[in-house]
C-alpha cells in the first residue's frame, strides 16, 4: 500500500475555537538497558489519585460522561488483589507507587530504566517482584517499572507479554472479566468473528476502514480514545479538505504531545461492525514509529469505543476477536 504524501500547511488549517482534550494512554514499553540516572526524577513525588465514585469491581461500559475501562484482578508475591488496567497495546506491566508501598518492597538500587509511553519517554525506578497471578496466567520473577499513573485510577498496567496461549472474555454488560488458556474454541453464538494478525510488541490487529480509507487498527484496551497516525489524516485531507482542531494527548510517562482533530467517516471493522464517530484525533505519536507503522494508515481502537460492546473476547491462540454487540446497537457503536 502506498505511503501518503503530507499534505500542505493550507490545507491543514487549524482552530483553537475548540478546548485542547488531554487523553491518557497506558501503552508502554521499557528498554532492557537500563539509562543513566536522571537527576530530575524524585520517587517522592508520585501524584496521588482518588477515587470518590462507587465503582464496578473491574469491567466498566462506556458512557457519555466515562470513558470504560477494564481492571484486572491480580495477585502480587501473593497479595492483593491489586486492580491492574488491562492494555492489550502494551508489551510490558508495571505498578504505580503505592502498591510498591503495600508491597514492602524497595526500588532496585541502580536499575532505573526508560520506559516508553504512546508519546514519550521517562526515566523511572524499577521493584522486583516474585510472582503475578491473574487467573490461569503466572507470571514469575518480573522486574517491573514504578509508573505514576495508569488508566482511570488502576493500580499499574497489565501488559501482553503473558498472553500468547490466552483467552480473555470481557463482559461490560455484567461486570465479568476472565483470563484463562484457551482451549481453541469458536466463537460463541451470537458473537462475530474477527480475525487478528499480530504486529510488533504482539499488537492485536484487525483489518479496517475509515470511510474507504483501508487502515490497520489496533485493539487497544489501555486507550481512552481512538487515534490515528499522520497517515490516516493525510489519506482522509487527501478526499475532503477541512478545518481541524488543535487537542493535546498525555499518557503514563506524563509526557503530552499536540494533536489534531478532524471530521472522519465511520470506521468499518470487518464487514459488520461500524463505528461513527463524528471526530477523531491524529498525531506523529512515537509509539507509531517504535511500532513501525506510520507509512501505513493505521488507528489505535481505545475505550471510548470497545466499552461500548456488550461483551469481547480475544483468543490469543485462535488469533480471533469475537465481539457481541450492544443489545439495540444493531452492530453500529456510536
Amino acid at each position: 500500500m502506498r505511503a501518503h504524501t503530507a499534505i500542505p500547511a493550507s490545507h491543514r488549517c487549524l482552530t483553537m475555537a475548540a478546548a485542547s482534550v488531554a487523553l491518557l494512554f497506558s501503552a508502554l514499553a521499557w528498554t532492557a538497558e537500563a539509562p543513566p540516572a536522571d537527576p530530575d526524577v524524585e520517587s517522592g513525588e508520585l501524584q496521588e489519585f482518588v477515587i470518590t465514585a462507587p465503582e464496578p469491581r473491574y469491567v466498566a461500559s462506556t458512557r457519555r460522561d466515562r470513558i470504560g475501562r477494564i481492571w484486572t484482578p491480580v495477585l502480587i508475591n501473593g497479595r492483593g488483589p491489586f486492580r491492574l488496567a488491562l492494555d492489550t497495546s502494551s508489551a510490558n506491566s508495571a505498578i504505580r507507587a503505592q502498591v510498591v508501598a503495600k508491597l514492602g518492597i524497595v526500588p532496585v538500587a541502580g536499575e532505573s530504566i526508560r520506559v516508553r509511553g504512546v508519546t514519550g519517554t521517562s526515566i523511572v525506578s524499577t521493584v522486583r517482584v516474585d510472582s503475578m497471578v491473574i487467573g490461569d496466567m503466572a507470571l514469575e520473577n518480573r522486574r517491573l517499572p514504578v509508573i505514576a499513573d495508569a488508566m482511570g485510577g488502576a493500580d499499574g498496567v497489565l501488559g501482553n507479554e503473558g498472553l500468547r496461549d490466552k483467552r480473555i472474555y470481557i463482559d461490560f454488560v455484567n461486570d465479568f472479566l476472565s483470563i484463562r488458556l484457551s482451549r481453541d474454541e469458536p466463537a460463541p453464538d451470537g458473537f462475530i468473528t474477527i480475525p487478528i494478525t499480530f504486529g510488533k510488541d504482539y499488537l492485536p490487529v484487525v483489518d479496517a476502514r475509515v470511510g474507504r480509507i483501508p487502515v490497520k487498527a489496533i485493539i487497544s484496551t489501555g486507550g481512552q480514545s481512538t487515534l490515528g497516525n499522520l497517515a490516516t489524516r493525510d489519506a482522509l485531507l487527501e478526499q475532503r479538505k477541512q478545518e481541524g482542531t488543535v487537542e493535546a494527548i498525555l499518557d503514563v510517562t506524563d509526557t503530552k504531545q499536540d494533536a489534531e482533530g478532524y471530521r472522519i467517516g465511520p470506521i468499518a471493522i470487518g464487514d459488520t461492525i461500524r463505528i461513527n464517530m463524528p471526530r477523531m484525533i491524529f498525531a506523529d505519536l512515537g509509539i507509531f514509529k517504535s511500532w513501525e507503522m506510520t507509512s501505513e494508515p493505521t488507528l489505535i481502537i481505545g475505550m471510548d469505543a470497545l466499552g461500548l460492546l456488550d461483551t469481547m473476547i480475544i483468543d490469543y491462540r485462535r488469533a480471533e476477536l469475537h465481539v457481541r454487540m450492544r443489545e439495540g446497537t444493531r452492530k453500529v457503536l456510536f
